[in-house]
């Protein structure tokens, strides 16, 4: 009787067996609940609680270009394809820290020859001793499991979803970080080109009064402004009027060639022409304290990591209990490649294997109380995180309060000197008062237009702070 050995139902049945206990990683839970006790109910600068976030702020800057310079950058700039690619390397580990769970096979040919001798066994008439020659083919397929009996696999593979969610929030806080810049960017460039304008009526006024001295100097006009040390000051206060354009020119130079480096593009200094500060958009909602720990992309960064080191501690700590493996083996053997195809020449073996770690040299527990270590460094980096989160919330929101302030106390200085401008003026064309008086009104109120407009600079600057520290996101415009 033949007893027929088939390889295909042997090795169903093996895998359905191996499969079934195979375990798989979860992505870990929040941790956000380990800094509640740092979280206030509500904001300390602000009251006025609103939920949601405004995810249009770019566009409400009001500048098309801006918008599509924002949507470019973020598509093109070599930072934010350097982070994609890292959570592209992410997803691949995610992937593949399930593969020690699940059984491995390998298959196998091999093929020999032997020739044996068999010395003291003369044949009469021989010409030499008896021999013989004989050949062995072989077909294997070998499967192993290690079952993750303990669920350090599981761990581990948590560990890589962990930094797999880390990685995907990184990009994004590099995503809103690029638009801040490019935003900020193109305020700078804004603010250069008002102060080129605003230098350059004032530079006219340096020269008009510089002229005037002259007049009088010539006419030994002492008492009305006329002296050489007059003169002399009228002609420094040119010079540095021209240096300060030049200085401004410069700063909107340095602004366009940042846009196009942001954007990916050669800095060649051809955007933005024309560009000027925009009207301040409205507030934004500020939503509470703690659903900032649940929007903002770094703080959220910071979780994932300590959730991942948490499992990273789980997985060192798992490393010091005993490893199971299940190995099986099928194959044929035969001295005839066409006996490889009959099932009467099939061979097979299932074995179990169990090992503990006794003796390291103390590895396995330095590697424990390392992870252990790291766990507790994550921590305090996701407590830093919340803080610097408040924080900025905070002295955005105060800054902005204050920045009201100023920019109220500087347009009630500027209409003032616009009134002096304008009574010199009237006082001059009546004969009441010198030319030099007008000149002197003039440029006061430049300067002071001058610092009104590097306020509303700081204070746009400060709402784009704002936005970017809520953790709001953004649209872009699609190409």
């Amino acid at each position: 009787m033949k007893i027929r050995n088939s390889l295909g139902p042997f090795l169903v049945s093996t895998t359905i067996v191996l499969v079934a206990g195979c375990g798989v990683g979860t992505v870990p839970d929040s941790q956000v609940k380990k800094v509640a006790d740092i979280t206030p109910g509500n904001w300390a600068a602000s009251q006025a609680g609103k939920a949601g976030v405004d995810e249009r702020w770019v566009s409400r800057f009001g500048d098309r270009r801006l918008a599509t310079l924002v949507s470019e950058a973020v598509a093109a700039n070599p930072s934010m394809r350097s982070a994609e690619e890292k959570v592209r390397r992410a997803v691949i580990l995610a992937k593949s820290a399930n593969a020690p769970s699940l059984p491995q096979a390998s298959a196998g040919l091999s093929g020999t020859r032997n020739k044996q001798v068999f010395v003291g066994l003369p044949i009469p008439g021989a010409s030499g001793p008896l021999s013989s020659l004989s050949s062995s083919l072989g077909a294997s397929l070998d499967v192993s499991w290690e079952p993750d009996v303990w669920g350090k696999v599981a761990a581990s593979q948590s560990a890589e979803l962990a930094r797999l969610g880390a990685e995907k929030n990184a990009y994004q806080a590099a995503r809103a970080s690029l638009a801040g810049q490019v935003v900020k960017a193109w305020l700078a460039l804004g603010e250069a080109n008002e102060q080129i304008t605003l230098a350059e009526e004032s530079l006219q006024i340096r020269r008009d009064t510089e002229t005037a001295i002259e007049d009088r100097f010539a006419q030994s006009l002492d008492d009305e402004g006329g002296t050489a040390a007059q003169l002399r000051l009228a002609r420094t206060d040119t010079a540095n009027t021209q240096e300060v354009i030049e200085r401004w020119k410069a700063e909107s130079a340095r602004a366009r060639r940042q846009l196009e480096l942001l954007a990916g593009r050669y800095p060649a200094g051809k955007v933005g022409a024309g560009v000027t500060l925009p009207k301040l958009p409205p507030k934004p909602p500020t939503g509470l304290p703690s659903e900032l720990l649940k929007r903002r992309p770094d703080v959220l960064e910071a979780e994932r990591r300590f959730a991942a080191a948490i499992q990273d501690t789980k997985v060192a700590d798992l490393a010091r209990f005993p490893s199971f493996s299940l190995t099986s083996s099928a194959g044929r053997s035969s001295s005839k490649l066409g006996d490889l195809l009959d099932s009467d020449f099939g061979v097979w073996s299932l074995g179990g294997n169990l090992t503990a770690p006794i003796l390291s040299g103390g590895s396995l527990k330095a590697e424990f109380e390392n992870a252990g270590s790291r766990e507790r460094g994550a921590l305090a980096d996701l407590q830093r995180k919340v803080l610097d989160a408040f924080g900025e919330v905070e002295q955005a929101l105060i800054a902005d309060y204050f920045y009201d302030q100023r920019i109220a106390a500087a347009r009630r200085a500027l209409n003032e000197a616009k009134e002096a401008d304008s009574a010199s003026a009237q006082d001059y064309a009546e004969g009441v008062d010198n030319i030099l008086t007008v000149l002197q009104a003039r440029g006061q109120r430049i300067q002071i237009a001058s610092q009104l407009v590097t306020l509303r600079r700081q204070r746009l600057e400060n709402r784009v702070n704002l936005h970017l520290a809520l953790g709001g996101d953004f649209q872009v415009r699609s190409k």
